[in-house]
Parts: structure tokens; C-alpha cells; sequence
């Protein structure tokens, strides 16, 4: 995927510090699949949404295939 996005079921979000800076390492599964293979996307705190919980309803945008930004998806129903 050169540029699209994918959502998915947030499944945890975790801080990593390498030598002092910090990313968030962002845990999901396919929204089609709650329990199927788990996806990690390593992003900076910029580009993570605030206030995320474990099952909430997220899209993954994506550029040359790498991972640059996650979005909580509000519920229409």
C-alpha cells in the first residue's frame, strides 16, 4: 500500500524509550478478525491520538506501507 489507511480494534498502547525518546508502540487487530494476528505500528507521540482505551475503533494511515498516524474512529450509530 503506497498511501491509504486500514482500521482496526486497538488492543493496547504502550511507551517505548530508546535512548531517551519516546515512541508509542500501538497494538491492533483487523476489525473483521478481533482476534486474529496482532499488528504493532511504532509512532511518535504526535501522531497518536490522545485518550485511547483498549477496544476502541481506530484508523491506521499508512505511506509507502509504513505506519504515520492513528485516529480514534467515532461511532455514527
Amino acid at each position: 500500500m503506497l498511501k491509504g489507511t486500514r482500521d482496526g480494534l486497538l488492543k493496547k498502547v504502550q511507551p517505548v524509550s530508546i535512548h531517551g525518546q519516546v515512541s508509542w508502540d500501538v497494538l491492533f487487530t483487523d476489525v473483521d478478525d478481533a482476534y486474529g494476528q496482532t499488528h504493532v505500528a511504532r509512532l511518535g507521540p504526535e501522531a497518536v491520538a490522545q485518550n485511547l482505551e483498549p477496544g476502541d475503533r481506530i484508523q491506521v494511515e499508512y505511506l509507502v506501507g509504513v505506519p504515520i498516524r492513528v485516529t480514534r474512529v467515532i461511532p455514527t450509530t
